[in-house]
């Protein structure tokens, strides 16, 4: 139970964070310059793990003080998630390119950190997906898978930024194909389907004295 919990929270982590953004444009373009890599990277993994941490704990709190909410959270992450799956599958018919000539440039270690902070905390919708998706997702797990859940969502943030940082010069002529993007919303949408199935599925099997 707590791998396939954890498995589930890289899945739902690493489909949250794999988007087209300001703030991935940045991290490649710094992973591109080799400039400020791993200071860059961090800053965006830790304030990700950060609003994970603080989701899955505040949403495991109210999980306990109110049982009911569990069915209610339940069918709202998977209504949530059947919508973003859908997103990723109409954006695959319509495929973007990443460039990083939208990020701006950074020359001292102190403007790139200060840079990176302020794509990776100004941004509504990180809270959207840390804090009230994943930390509402985290809330169907009892304890330990609870927590096992929170650690793979980190775990797909931490592999994300640095592998893109660092792989950058590998990855960016293959993320400036349209068709790359296309394969990626589809397999975006595919594990937010899965998840949402899964959601769905418990709840409708769940009963009384089971």
């Amino acid at each position: 139970m707590l791998a396939g919990a954890a498995l589930q929270g890289f899945g739902l982590g690493g489909g949250l964070i794999i988007a087209i953004g300001a703030q991935n444009a940045y991290v490649l373009r710094q992973g591109l310059k080799r400039e400020h890599v791993f200071a860059v990277a961090t800053v965006c993994f830790v304030c990700d793990m950060s609003l994970i941490a603080v989701g899955v704990a505040g949403f495991g709190s109210l999980v306990a003080a109110f049982p009911a909410f569990t069915a209610v959270a339940a069918w709202g992450g998977a209504a949530f998630l059947g919508w973003y799956g859908l997103r990723s599958f109409r954006a695959a018919l319509h495929p973007e390119v990443l460039t990083t000539d939208a990020a701006p440039a950074a020359g001292s270690r102190s403007a790139a950190v200060t840079t990176a902070l302020a794509l990776s905390l100004l941004n509504p919708h990180v809270y959207l997906d840390t804090v009230v998706l994943i930390g509402s997702v985290a809330g169907q797990f009892p304890g330990d898978a609870r927590a096992a859940f929170g650690v793979g969502a980190v775990v797909a943030s931490m592999v994300w930024f640095y592998g893109l940082g660092y792989g950058a010069a590998v990855l960016s002529p293959l993320f400036r194909r349209p068709a790359a993007w296309r394969l990626l919303d589809i397999a975006i949408g595919a594990v937010m389907w899965s998840i949402a199935a899964a959601l769905a599925y418990d709840q409708l099997t769940a009963a009384p004295g089971m």
